[in-house]
């Protein structure tokens, strides 16, 4: 965009689109400025709303008057820092990096530019109002985690783009792009599972068992059933809605997977994984809340010996039990990264010469047995399979079911053979087993439907269902 003219004839000055760019700038470096008045900073309200305003008045004068404007307002803030540090209170780096930025928002609101200005302004308030956040969150960062954070990143940026993009053998089953960029999804959702399960993972084993199944659901399993039998059995009902919850949450990061890869997909899957989803969390939650919608606060407000109804309640759910440790040890490792990206190509090389030579039923064999070691793995593999058309999105869909029903399958085994508990054991068999009935049911049910639905193929039975979501 071009600078505004200045030196045009009043009648043709445009008065109206000057006062919008200024006044942006002016309300972007005030809104800045209000966090570190509330702070007490030397450089304030006033002076946030200079800098920017200076900044805009030169966007509005030209290219080099825009560099004399920043140019300024580096020696505003040199003047600044020699004043707090004359002073014994040592520089303000923080406020110094924060003032340059709104100068260069205004030069872009004096140039026109309003989203990207707005923008800055938000994400630089965010980042001054939320030091002690970040500060603790970086000060609680293991060597581990940040290494794994940097593999992360050069994994994305530095080895994807050099793969290359088109099949290495001679039968077009490998291709190293597309195998890498599932590896970098699945890291990256695992990831920010962990973030949020180090952060809430600790308030309660209900909280633990979900957001561990969200980073891994057969370590999450395995340590609640460990701490079923350390204790003898005194933690079996919280373990018993912990490994129901971490269920939920591995059918809910099976259902993300398959958006992100392959959306069509995910329309025909929609209606089993919910399905599996609604029932897993269910069994958790409704034998609890049931009882609670029907009991009364006696007088006095107690509920006996066991505190409030409120108090009574989060304790059913786990909320309040202490939460057993879920040991994560690191959200990303190349070791697993490279594991997870063998399993993934072996499954995507298997389902294909599966499908192949003995057609959908084939597939589906392989997808039972991918979802017995990783159902990430086998629900990524299925997913891409049908992205690239290798696979009809209807086949692709059923696997990704079938993988995650042996997914749940495992669990209970996993429970019964760690906890040694009997009674978790039929528990967990009772409700897990009612969870694949409904499943194959809901599945099935997708199977009968297109008969009812004269001239609807069956590959069109989820556009059918959620036409919406297959549009977009």
């Amino acid at each position: 965009m071009s600078p505004i003219d200045l030196v045009s004839p009043p009648a043709a000055f445009p008065h109206v689109e000057t006062l919008m760019r200024l006044g942006l700038a002016l309300a972007a470096g005030l809104f800045v400025g209000l966090e570190r008045e509330w702070r007490g900073k030397e450089a304030g309200l006033r002076t946030f709303g200079f800098a920017a305003l200076l900044g805009g008045l030169g966007g509005l004068l030209g290219e080099a008057y825009a560099l004399l404007s920043l140019a300024l307002l580096g020696v505003l803030i040199a003047l600044l820092n020699w004043q707090t540090i004359r002073s014994g209170e040592g520089s303000e780096l923080t406020t110094s990096a924060a003032l340059l930025v709104m100068g260069f928002t205004g030069v872009l609101c004096g140039l026109g530019h309003t989203f990207t200005p707005v923008a800055v302004s938000i994400v630089t308030a965010g980042l001054l109002a939320w030091k002690e956040r970040l500060a603790g969150f970086s000060v609680g960062l293991t060597a581990a985690e940040l290494r794994a954070a940097i593999l992360l990143g050069l994994l994305a940026f530095v080895i994807y783009p050099v793969l290359p993009a088109q099949p290495v053998d001679p039968w077009g089953l490998v291709e190293p792009q597309v195998a890498w960029i599932t590896v970098i999804l699945i890291a990256a959702i695992g990831f920010v599972n962990y973030v949020l399960w180090k952060v809430y993972g600790s308030r309660g084993i209900g909280i633990t068992g979900f957001l561990g199944g969200l980073v891994n659901s057969t370590v999450t399993v395995t340590e609640l059933a460990l701490r079923v039998r350390e204790s003898g059995g005194l933690l079996i009902e919280s373990a018993y809605r912990g490994v129901l919850l971490a269920t939920a949450a591995m059918l809910a990061r099976n259902a993300i997977l398959l958006g992100l890869l392959a959306w069509s997909t995910l329309a025909l899957a929609a209606v089993p994984l919910a399905v599996m989803l609604a029932a897993s969390a269910g069994l958790a939650l409704l034998p609890d809340l049931w009882p609670a919608l029907r009991e009364r606060p006696r007088s006095g407000g107690g509920s006996g010996a066991g505190g409030t109804p409120a108090t009574a309640q989060a304790s059913r759910l786990g909320l309040s039990a202490p939460a057993p440790t879920v040991h994560l040890a690191s959200p990303f490792s190349l070791p697993s990264a490279l594991r997870f990206g063998l399993l993934f190509v072996l499954l995507e090389a298997a389902g294909t010469l599966a499908q192949r030579g003995l057609g959908p039923f084939g597939f589906y064999a392989v997808s039972l047995a991918g979802g017995l070691v990783s159902s990430a793995s086998a629900v990524a593999s299925a997913a891409t399979l049908a992205a690239r058309g290798a696979l009809p999105p209807d086949v692709a869909a059923r696997g990704a079911v079938l993988a995650s029903l042996a997914s749940v399958a495992v669990n209970v085994a996993l429970a019964a053979r760690v906890s040694g508990q009997r009674r978790l054991t039929l528990r967990l068999a009772g409700s897990l087993a009612l969870v694949v009935i409904l499943g194959l049911a809901a599945m099935a049910a997708l199977l009968l439907l297109p008969p009812l639905l004269p001239g609807t193929p069956k590959q069109l039975l989820g556009p059918a269902l959620v036409p919406l979501m297959l549009s977009a």
